[in-house]
């Protein structure tokens, strides 16, 4: 079935042919749709699902871990401060190993307040344990959502599927909605290697002592130490994971084959940009103009940023000469955290292209495409940088009167 809707239908579209049992749902633009257009399903008998209205994020993400934990496929969604305030639960989420998948549909954060996107909410989260995924269209938003609950439940590790407030949520674009029998043979039901049963009562996740200890059964448990290990290691490995689970979709559904980096038009590229999200398909018009200017010039979109991709990256970056990374977050004090992860996994690399990044879009802050033109085509064009400290795109200082 062939649609034009919003890229937060699109998702609806997508939780409901992964057959998810639980949804937990509280309002925070811009995702509200999302969960709004789940309801419909659930109340059309569309969608075979427990539909909880709950007071707060935190409450949301709670409902998700309870009812994972007794078994059940669980999905919520949120934004902004929002994910802010269930970051508590989403760190527990993750140390207990709960395969939930929740859409974060990317918006700024406050203070000051701002209902506009940019990736400071996720992007805040990156450490906290989850895998990230980003989509760049609605074609995407469905795609990974789908893929999201397979490979949250092969690996143990909740899932975020990110995509952009406003410019993905409310936007309208076709997409093609799978056959429901298809999904089901892609992704079968959720069966949970252990799950809460009133008739077998049990403690999860109680106070975890320094070392390893025996456990009720006289065996040895891990300490607080092993589990994190042990949840980075499979983050690790998971890398690989999200390549085949994405191989997999292809083979089933035709698309598919870019699960970490999208390159386009980077073979034999000299000066690649480097962005997530949609940030990235805008890239390619700036792209194709500095190629009419005689740059060879190509763009790197990245779908997956925790795991973080390195080899990948390294794969797709190494050859060329410069790398200009564009994002819609800041880590405070440094620079942009996706620059920095760019930089780290070059680092190793003789020889290495120079590393350049520029700030834009924050709080919605419009991206022109102007603007991003000039900016690529001066990061190409430069013999030498006065500062490695990121660039600004769009900043007013002067016109609002400087800092204060």
């Amino acid at each position: 079935m062939h649609c034009i809707e919003s890229g937060n239908v699109a998702a609806a579209y997508g939780v409901k042919l992964a057959r998810a049992q639980v949804i937990a749902a509280y309002p925070i633009t811009p995702q509200t749709p999302l969960t709004e257009k789940l309801s419909e399903f659930v109340d059309a008998g569309e969608m075979e699902a427990e539909y909880i209205p709950v007071e707060s994020e935190h409450s949301a993400l709670a409902v998700c871990i309870a009812a994972t934990s007794a078994g059940a496929r669980s999905f919520t969604a949120t934004s902004a401060n929002g994910l802010l305030y269930m970051s508590e639960q989403v760190h527990w989420a993750a140390g207990a190993r709960l395969p939930i998948v929740m859409c974060v549909v990317n918006r700024g954060i406050g203070a000051p307040w701002t209902i506009w996107n940019d990736h400071q909410d996720s992007i805040s989260q990156r450490d906290a344990g989850w895998i990230q995924l980003y989509a760049c269209d609605h074609q995407q938003i469905i795609d990974t959502v789908i893929q999201a609950f397979s490979l949250a439940e092969q690996v143990s590790i909740p899932v975020m599927v990110c995509y952009d407030g406003y410019l993905l949520s409310h936007t309208y674009m076709p997409f093609e909605v799978p056959e429901a029998a298809a999904v089901d043979r892609f992704l079968p039901p959720f069966k949970p290697a252990y799950a809460l049963d009133p008739r077998q009562p049990a403690n999860l996740n109680t106070v975890t002592l320094p070392d390893i200890r025996p456990d009720i059964r006289g065996d040895l448990a891990p300490g607080y130490t092993e589990i994190r290990h042990n949840l980075h290691f499979d983050l690790r490995q998971a890398i690989g994971k999200i390549a085949e689970i994405d191989a997999q979709f292809k083979d089933a559904f035709g698309r598919g084959g870019s699960p970490h980096v999208e390159s386009y038009c980077c073979d034999a590229a000299d000066y690649i940009a480097v962005a997530l999200g949609s940030l990235s398909y805008q890239l390619r018009d700036v792209a194709d103009a500095l190629r009419e200017e005689g740059v060879k010039a190509g763009v790197c979109g990245i779908r997956t940023y925790r795991p973080f991709p390195d080899e990948a990256v390294v794969e797709a970056l190494a050859k060329a000469k410069g790398v200009i990374v564009f994002e819609k977050a800041l880590s405070y004090g440094n620079e942009g955290a996706l620059c920095g992860d760019i930089k780290s996994a070059l680092y190793g690399c003789d020889p290495r292209p120079f590393v350049r990044n520029y700030i834009v879009g924050l709080g919605g802050r419009e991206i022109k495409t102007a603007d991003l033109l000039a900016a690529f085509r001066a990061a190409c064009t430069a013999t030498e940088f006065k500062s490695d400290a990121p660039e600004w795109i769009g900043l007013k200082l002067q016109e609002s009167g400087g800092n204060g």
